[in-house]
């Protein structure tokens, strides 16, 4: 009985690692995406979305079932439970890649990655977050965990400094108040992102806990 509840908890450990491929796929692709104005790679990315949900749905559907016909153990239902919330964060991390694909096709001549430093630099640091937590869930490593987490206070440091990238677009260029709205869009998404990835890693930590095992 215990072997086949491990072989389905490698089974969700396979589901999980495909999941954040795709997220991971879906984010690095948008970045590109808004920074080359390509509208076609966006439309796909937004296209591609019910992909992930459909994954996510899947892997909760295995966390259930594990639930209801399994008794696992302090260690084990940790495990699950963990899973069953960094989908929910790994989903949300989906959306906000068709997000950005959707401010790509309103963007598409901007090019707001070359023309504003900042926004660049958080598309750069969300990304090496998503990576690291995933990395993290992979090699059940606590410490890239903790790592993820305390990246995240850069990318709040360059969220700030794109606020304060738009304030001057707007007292320079009073008439660009909808391109100041459409790239603090696009930044919030990216501060979102890493948050996401910074609760990914301390669901992981979460699912690592020795204590209380049973």
């Amino acid at each position: 009985m215990r072997s086949k509840f491990e072989e389905q908890l490698r089974n969700l450990n396979r589901e999980m690692i495909d999941m954040g491929i795709m997220i991971e796929n879906s984010i690095k692709e948008s970045v590109e995406a808004l920074n080359n104005g390509d509208v076609e790679t966006a439309k796909k990315i937004m296209e591609g979305d019910v992909n992930v949900d459909h994954q996510q749905k899947k892997i909760e559907n295995i966390c259930f079932n594990l639930l209801i016909q399994q008794q696992p153990v302090a260690r084990d239902l940790r495990t699950i439970t963990a899973a069953m919330k960094m989908v929910t964060d790994m989903e949300r991390i989906g959306d906000h890649a068709a997000d950005i694909s959707e401010m790509t096709i309103y963007m598409k001549d901007k090019n707001p990655l070359n023309n504003y430093e900042h926004i660049g630099k958080m598309a750069a640091e969300t990304i090496i977050m998503l990576n690291h937590s995933l990395e993290a869930y992979v090699e059940r490593d606590r410490d890239k965990a903790k790592e993820v987490i305390e990246h995240d206070n850069i990318v709040d440091e360059l969220f700030n400094s794109t606020k304060g990238d738009i304030i001057n677009l707007i007292r320079n260029n009073p008439e660009g108040g909808e391109e100041a709205v459409d790239l603090l869009m696009v930044a919030k998404y990216f501060e979102r992102i890493g948050d996401h990835a910074t609760n990914i890693a301390e669901w992981v930590i979460y699912a690592l806990n020795t204590k209380a095992d049973a």
